[in-house]
């Protein structure tokens, strides 16, 4: 079996990538990567000769084609996207054009190569965005009322996905990924962000000051070995056109994911504010009910939110 990762530089891309070689030793795994892609996610698979890598652009066409064409996947993950949220805010029309325009152009280059894989969309649960008290925890069904530009390109893709398979029967397997992280989560995220200022803190690098945005917004976090598994499980077990939650049904703020991350450090930090942190409007709550994924796929996460946590610090402590 041939799978195809879009994003495979990327964090859940990786992740991913070192799941399918350890749990499915006959697959090849294939990834796509641009010229400036940061390669060190990977850096380990590199030297396996157990992954083959195409240079290609989701906003480019012909790239896309003649990687389809070389790697021939029966199973798509797509993965790549312009993915924080702030950064939306600055450049809202080029996360659109890579979110919902690049799967477009993923799309049409299957149906160019008249190629027949299972494609799973790694969507957001940013897209329902504003949620009202009695809509939680979030169903599949709730409205979806986004809150960012990076949302909207991810509501956009949602449903791109749908209509290629109501319109072309692309087999097209759509996920609501809930927050996810772990160690080689990128800096801007907030897990990781705080994360990487305690270890600084710890090492005397910088004064004992933790810089937060809104303390009080809420999230589902799942440690990434677990959402991607969920994600391979998607296309091994879900229905095609249909949409799937992933996430813990359990939601933190931000001040107790903060109280946590210090329980497991032995420094002792000011908590400041930072204006340049708070965003124009902010999801209050994100907390998934995961009960249709559960019951289509078998999936349940398996690793605590503490150990995701003391990883997260590890990695910081190494990479630093």
């Amino acid at each position: 079996m041939n799978i195809l990762i879009t994003g495979i530089t990327g964090f859940a891309g990786s992740h991913l990538a070192e799941y399918i070689l350890a749990h499915h030793p006959g697959v090849k795994v294939h990834g796509l990567v641009r010229w400036r892609s940061r390669m060190e996610n990977i850096a380990p698979l590199l030297h396996t000769g157990k992954i083959t890598l195409y240079e290609a652009d989701l906003k480019d066409m012909s790239s896309l084609r003649k990687a389809l064409a070389a790697a021939r996947p029966d199973r798509i993950f797509h993965l790549a996207a312009q993915s924080f949220v702030p950064a939306s805010w600055k450049l809202p029309a080029e996360t659109f054009m890579i979110n919902a325009v690049g799967q477009i152009n993923l799309f049409e280059a299957v149906m160019a190569e008249k190629l027949d894989p299972r494609i799973q969309i790694a969507g957001s649960s940013e897209e329902y965005g504003l949620v009202h008290p009695d809509e939680v925890p979030m169903k599949e069904t709730n409205p979806l009322r986004p809150l960012s530009p990076y949302a909207v390109s991810k509501v956009a893709q949602d449903l791109l996905g749908f209509q290629y398979w109501q319109s072309y029967r692309l087999r097209v397997v759509r996920t609501r990924g809930f927050n996810h992280t772990g160690p080689r989560r990128g800096e801007v995220f907030v897990t990781s962000n705080f994360a990487r200022q305690i270890v600084m803190i710890e090492k005397g690098l910088v004064p004992p000051v933790i810089h937060v945005g809104n303390l009080e917004a809420k999230r589902d976090f799942t440690d990434v070995r677990d959402t991607v598994r969920g994600y391979w499980l998607a296309l091994e077990k879900g229905a095609s056109g249909e949409v799937y939650n992933i996430g813990t049904g359990n939601a933190v703020s931000m001040k107790d994911l903060l109280d946590r991350l210090l329980a497991l450090s032995p420094a002792k930090v000011e908590v400041r504010i930072d204006p340049d942190r708070l965003r124009p409007s902010d999801v209050q709550i994100l907390c998934a009910d995961v009960s249709k994924f559960k019951a289509a796929t078998g999936w349940s996460p398996k690793i605590t939110f503490e150990t995701t946590l003391r990883d997260l610090l590890e990695y910081w402590r190494s990479a630093l």
